[in-house]
């Protein structure tokens, strides 16, 4: 079987690719370099020439609640574009299986928690990231009109918080876990006395080690065929106070941390109802303390090498 992965190079793709790599997978990615999936003419020609039998889709423009903020546009048009250019080219090229991995931002902001699949578009967005939510449910709703129009076996995934090597760790664009890592382990090489943080520490979240979400799309790859997406995540969460406490241990950090709550907090929490995957047979196999001190060590290893 011959497999493409989009965004092949970044926190979800790479991880895909591992696991795919190590089952002895015929893979082939798609990055920046190969090509640029913002051309449609180009990503039609690429996945005609590949003839895969799977396409998984994990490329995207994301960021945190700053760049969200600063660069929407960047985030809705260029995000319906990548996804719509390779959907598209997928169709044309006949594959038979697509998975689109989206977000679990497209909820709303004051959902019930946990989050249950059939809660989309029942009420309004989180607004620090609601360009890219809006981008991802568009893809969502192309995956279903593939399969109505067309009866095609694609699906979508939809991720908690995701972390993991690969990930992207610049301050000015990356999500709240990462960005607590780079501060944390730059802040106790620094012997830094003070880390001020964003908001009150207050919201929840839940977190998944990429090689787990990496499991689980294979898993639904060859067992979902529905045209709800599926949630994949831990299906715990905890406060972003718990998870700067832990991470500054796991840092060696010794200093304080002190929170600006005339920053924004985001969605006050936010957890996933991950029944319909793990009755496939999936459950995340890596803690967060353990996924966490790992990612700590690729990040001094690689990120901090690089300084």
């Amino acid at each position: 079987m011959t497999i493409v992965i989009a965004g092949s190079t970044g926190l979800v793709g790479s991880a895909i690719t591992r696991a795919l790599i190590g089952r002895g997978e015929s893979v082939i990615g798609i990055n920046r370099k190969v090509v640029d999936l913002l051309d449609r003419k180009a990503t039609f020609e690429f996945i005609n020439a590949a003839k895969p039998d799977l396409v998984i889709d994990a490329a995207a423009i994301v960021g945190g609640i700053g760049a969200n903020n600063n660069f929407p546009v960047d985030f809705l048009s260029k995000n319906i574009q990548i996804q719509s250019n390779l959907m598209d080219a997928a169709h044309a090229a006949n594959v038979e299986r697509f998975v689109f991995l989206g977000s679990s931002c497209i909820y709303p902001r004051d959902c019930a928690q946990p989050i249950k699949e059939e809660y989309l578009m029942t009420g309004p967005l989180e607004q620090t990231n609601s360009a890219y939510a809006v981008a991802k449910i568009a893809g969502i709703e192309l995956i279903r009109s593939y399969r109505k129009q067309f009866n095609r076996k694609w699906i979508s995934l939809m991720p908690t918080n995701m972390y993991g090597p690969n990930d992207n760790f610049d301050l000015a664009s990356s999500h709240v876990l990462p960005a607590l890592i780079n501060r944390f382990v730059t802040s106790t090489v620094n012997s830094d006395q003070v880390v001020t943080l964003w908001g009150t520490g207050s919201p929840k979240r839940e977190f998944l080690h990429v090689d787990d979400l990496a499991t689980a799309a294979l898993i639904a790859a060859e067992k979902y065929d529905d045209g709800l997406q599926i949630n994949v995540g831990t299906g715990e969460d905890l406060s972003i106070f718990d998870l700067a406490t832990l991470i500054s241990q796991l840092s060696g950090y010794k200093g304080k941390i002190e929170w600006d709550s005339s920053k924004p907090d985001g969605t006050p929490r936010k957890v996933l109802d991950v029944t319909k995957m793990k009755n496939l047979g999936w459950a995340p196999a890596i803690s967060l303390e353990v996924g966490i001190s790992s990612t700590i060590e690729w990040f001094k290893d690689n990120s901090m090498a690089k300084r």
